[in-house]
Parts: C-alpha cells; structure tokens; sequence
C-alpha cells in the first residue's frame, strides 16, 4: 500500500470512523435513554393527575357527607310527598341554620349536576326522590336497580361513598361522559337504611386538570385517558375514544396492576409510549400515550445532522486526497524511486527539483547526499584497495616462510645423506617456485599456478620418497584463466604435512578443477588420516569469520597454529578479500577416511577487473 493511501487509510481509521462511532454510540445511549428518562416524567404526572382526581372525588365525598350529618336527605326521604324536594323551592327556607347552609352549597356547588335519592319507604311516585332535575333523562327504577350486582355492592359498602365513571352503568348514570357517586344513607338515630344517594357531578374540574397538563416538552404528541380495569377508556378529554376497548388499539397485551408501569408498543399503528398509574382508593387506570416520533424528533434532527457533517468531513477528505495528498505523495513517490535505483548501484541519480516547499528541501537534501555519498565512497573505494592489497602483501609474506622453511629443511636433509642430484633437482625447483613468489604480481593464470604446484609435489617427493603419489585433473580451456598466487600449493602442502602423518600405506593426493555456473572449482583431495571434529572446528570460521570466535581458536591453539592450518587460513582470507564473502573454502573431513578441501573462485581471464564484484559481494 503506497502513502497516499496509507494516509487517506489513518484519516478514516482515525479520525472519520472513530468519530462516527462515538456518534452512533451517542445516539443509540441516548436513544434508548429518552424511554427511561420519560417514563419517570410520566410517573410524576399521572402521580399528580391522580392526586388531583382524587381531591376532586373526595371533595364531593364530603359535601354528601354533611348532608348526611345534617339529616337534609332523612328529611327529604321522610318528608309528606317525597317526589316534590327540589332544593330550589323557597318553602324549603323554613329549615334550620345548618340544614338552609347545607342546601345552598348543595345548590350553589359548581361541580353537582344531577342528585335524587331511592326511598327505601316509598312506595310508586315515593320511591324515587328528585333533588337536582336534568332534562331529557329517565331515571333508572328502583325495582330494576335493586336487581344489579351495583345495588348489592353499595349495600355491602354500608355508607362509603362509591363512584361511577362514564360508561361504566349508563342505564343508572345515562350516556353523559360524568362521574356519579352514590352511596347508602342512614338514619342517624337509630343507624337504619333509608334510602341511597346518587349525585353526578360535572366534567369542568376533570377537563380543566388534563387540559393543563403536559408531560416534558409542549411539542410532544401526548394523550391522556381514564381506564377501568376492564380496559374500557373511561374518560377522554378529547371525547374521541370514550366507551372503547384500549386493548384494540394496542398490539401488546396490557395488564392492569397496582402502581406504576410504562412500556414502548404500537399504539394505533404508530410507535408509543404507553404509561399506566392505577388509582389507588379507585378501579381505573390513568394512561397517557405519547408518540415515539415526538419524543425522539430532537435526537433524530440531531443524527442527521451528525451523518451530515460526517459526509462532509468524508467528501473533504477526499477532495483533500484527490488535490493536495496526491502532490505529497506522487514528490514523495519519486525520491522513493530514485532512492531504489539508488539500491540496485546506480549511484548517478538525481532528482529533479522544483518550487520551494519542503518536498523540495527533500529532493535537494536527496541530491547532496548522494554527491557525498559518491565522493565517499570513491575515496574508501581507493582506501579500501590499498588495504586490501596490504593484506595480500601480509598474508603471501605469511606463506612464504613457512614454505621456505620446509623446503630448506628438505634440502638439509637430503644433502646430510650426499643426495647431490637430488639436492640439485630439488634446488632447480625451489628457484622456480620462488621466481613465481616473489613476483609483484599477485595473479597468475591455472597454468602458471599449477606449474608452480608440480614443482612443490617433486620437491616433496624427493623428501617423502614413496610417501604418496599425486594426480593433477584440469580441462585445457581453464588453463588461462586467474587465480591469486599460491592458492593451491598451501592446500596441497596442508594435506601431504598432516594428512598423512604416521600413516602405513601410500597416500594419495588428487588436484581437480572445473566449471559450475560461471565458479571454479578447485578441489584436492587425500586419503590420509582425516581430521577430527575438534580439529576441524579449528577452521569454522573459514565459513562465517565471527571475530571472537576467531580470538577464542587463537587463543586455544596458540601452539598449535603455526604448524596446522596456517597455510589454508591464508588462502581462505585472501579469497575472501579478493573476491568477496561468497567465495571461499570449505573442507569436508572424518578421521581414517581422508579429507577434501573445495575452494571457490570466480571464473576470468588473468587481467580481467573483477575487483567491484568482490565490493558487491561484501
């Protein structure tokens, strides 16, 4: 994935998503909050209608309790023609002070709008005992209403007052939306039933309680009903669902229980609230409704206006990435290119600058580095081929005593025993190979190398007389190819020196070179003792050269280091400083079953440059 896309990437990863998850989960918390925190408003106000109900029902309560106190419905009930008690006939004002009070709050109360009295004593017209008239209804017979199931439960209250709500008894109460109290009344002497009040108060108080009533905001869409437990909607103030069943409206099943309860469900087909408070000193139910969509209309405007600016963040993000992090990233892109070609060695590159913004500074700061780069490494180039020549200088200046040193003793030997011919054999060819030793050349053809080789293996057969025998393998067409300079006499010399040591049989060496994928391959191998593993870790680091690894065989073979292994050490260090770690020795070997030393260099022709290929090979 290239920048621009990694930033356009960290920009939505780290900023557009995040953010629009912290907003979604904004949303969500407070989306399911509004229910919780709605139902408790709800709470409190169906608490405070309810108190308000209840003030109104027991004021009434109390005025028929004073009538009741002060006999004005003994005397009506027990008066000569009961049927004519209209409390608005001025003859009644020959009553006494308490009973002429009584019967003006009873006339002058606002909230009465229907009183009459069943006569336990009556008999036909007597039975029924008019106090406040109301046109156009009949009311229910006194025969046909002591049949109820009401007329018993007014019976068993013994006196307590109990109320009626709209549609609850219409043949008693009439089809009017009004409450209707009725109630047991006794004669105060001797506590004997004579008769049952019914009074029927109007809807003014009620009306006015819900209509100023609102729960939370005055915009939500709120409706408040009275319910029996039945499920019949007992009052409406918008009188539209008056006598209906709520349960049809609803499409949960809804159980009336003491207390509080509130609920999210489909109510006329549209997402609600549904909130519950059952009264308790009464049978219904006091229910609001309020819609979904109201309640939650703020959070709504305030999603869309967050998906809203989240869009727009999106869409500057990507104008941003289209116009600006395309130039950023493209200036960028191109010394990143330069810088690649850079790695495959082309040091000449450069970047082509413009403007004067930062990216700018990046392209020039780009071009001097590589120029001090360029000089730098011209000059370590030289440095490094001077002391790489040094070495070389070292590590011949190592081997050539140490042949010198056994060929003189040879010599010394052989002339101790008056080998004169073989002295002078011996003589010839160690002038040859010190005419090729002390050349200034450090590169020889195979040719040369091998001459150089032949004339050693004599030399040390004239020493070690049929001590071993020795065969040289190599194609004539790599005969003209380079090599450094004493590269296989070392290896060879380490073989005769060591390999075969104490042995009791002809020891045989083997010279082969060929070709491998542009290598050569130097290969010599012996049937000697072989070397064991503790010796042969002596020359691990042949293959990897770690430093310390190298102090520690120093320093644990300090004795024995001039004597073994000195020889292919050297040759194994001046591959490597010619040619590169890739090049090198590597010796195989097991005690009693001889030893192969395999050296590999790269095949050229003697004067060819393949000096930067051992740079590279570094």
């Amino acid at each position: 994935m290239n920048l621009r896309y990694k930033l356009f990437t960290a920009f939505l990863g780290l900023i557009i998503i995040p953010l629009f998850i912290l907003g979604m989960l904004m949303f969500f918390v407070t989306y399911n909050s509004i229910e919780k925190k709605y139902s408790q408003q709800s709470e409190y106000s169906l608490k405070a209608i309810s108190y308000s109900i209840s003030n109104v029902l027991k004021d009434m309560d109390n005025v028929t309790d004073n009538g009741i106190a002060t006999s004005v419905f003994h005397m009506a009930l027990s008066a000569e023609d009961p049927s004519n008690q209209d409390l608005t006939d001025a003859e009644q004002l020959n009553l006494n002070a308490s009973q002429r009070n009584f019967r003006s709050l009873l006339f002058n109360h606002p909230s009465i709008s229907y009183a009459f009295l069943y006569n336990f004593n009556g008999r036909g017209n007597s039975e029924i005992v008019s106090l406040f008239n109301k046109e156009n209804f009949r009311t229910l017979p006194y025969d046909t209403f002591k049949k109820s199931d009401l007329y018993q439960e007014v019976m068993d209250l013994n006196g307590v007052p109990k109320w009626l709500a709209p549609h609850e008894y219409p043949e008693l109460t009439g089809t009017e939306p009004v409450f209707t109290q009725i109630r047991l009344v006794k004669e105060l002497s001797f506590f004997q039933n004579i008769g049952i009040l019914v009074v029927q108060i109007k809807n003014w108080e009620l009306e006015s309680i819900f209509r100023n009533l609102k729960i939370g905001d005055s915009n939500q869409d709120v409706s408040f009903m009275l319910v029996n437990d039945d499920g019949m909607i007992l009052f409406d103030p918008d009188q539209k669902l008056d006598g209906q069943d709520i349960q049809s409206f609803a499409n949960k099943e809804i159980t009336f229980k003491k207390g509080f309860q509130s609920f999210k469900t489909e109510y006329n087909g549209e997402k609600s609230i549904l909130s519950m408070y059952h009264l308790k000193d009464y049978p219904w139910s006091l229910v609001s409704v309020t819609s979904w969509d109201s309640l939650s209309r703020e959070v709504t405007v305030f999603a869309r206006w967050f998906v809203g600016v989240i869009f727009l963040c999106f869409l500057a993000a990507v104008i941003f990435n289209l116009f600006f992090m395309n130039r950023i990233t493209g200036a960028i892109a191109v010394i990143v290119r330069f810088m690649r070609r850079v790695e495959d060695g082309d040091l000449t590159s450069r970047v082509e600058v413009k403007g004067n913004d930062e990216l700018t500074l990046l392209g020039k700061g780009f071009n001097d580095l590589m120029d001090k780069i360029n000089r730098l490494f011209n000059r370590i180039h030289l440095e490094q081929r001077r002391k790489n020549q040094a070495e070389m200088r070292v590590l011949q200046a190592q081997i050539k005593p140490h042949f010198l040193f056994n060929t003189l003793e040879s010599i010394n030997v052989l002339a101790i025993q008056n080998e004169g011919k073989k002295v002078s054999e011996m003589v010839y060819r160690l002038a040859s190979i010190l005419r090729i030793s002390i050349q200034d050349r450090e590169e020889i053809t195979l040719d040369e190398e091998i001459k150089h080789l032949r004339n050693y293996l004599d030399i040390q057969k004239f020493r070690f007389e049929d001590l071993f025998e020795y065969d040289i393998d190599i194609p004539q067409e790599l005969m003209s190819c380079g090599i450094l300079k004493l590269t296989l006499q070392p290896l060879v010399e380490n073989s005769i020196q060591h390999g075969f040591e104490g042995i009791d049989y002809k020891g045989q060496v083997s010279v082969k070179v060929w070709e491998k994928q542009g290598d050569l391959i130097l290969r010599i191998e012996d049937n000697g003792i072989g070397i064991t593993p503790s010796q042969l870790s002596i020359f691990q680091y042949i293959v990897n050269d770690p430093v310390e690894q190298e102090v520690e065989v120093e320093r644990e073979n300090r004795m024995n280091l001039e004597r073994r292994g000195l020889g292919i050490r050297s040759v194994a260090d001046r591959i490597r400083i010619e040619y590169g770690d890739r090049y090198g020795i590597f010796i195989c070997s097991s005690p009693g079953y001889g030893t192969i030393i395999q050296c590999v260099i790269p095949k050229y022709e003697q004067g060819e440059d393949h000096y930067a290929k051992s740079i590279i090979g570094r």
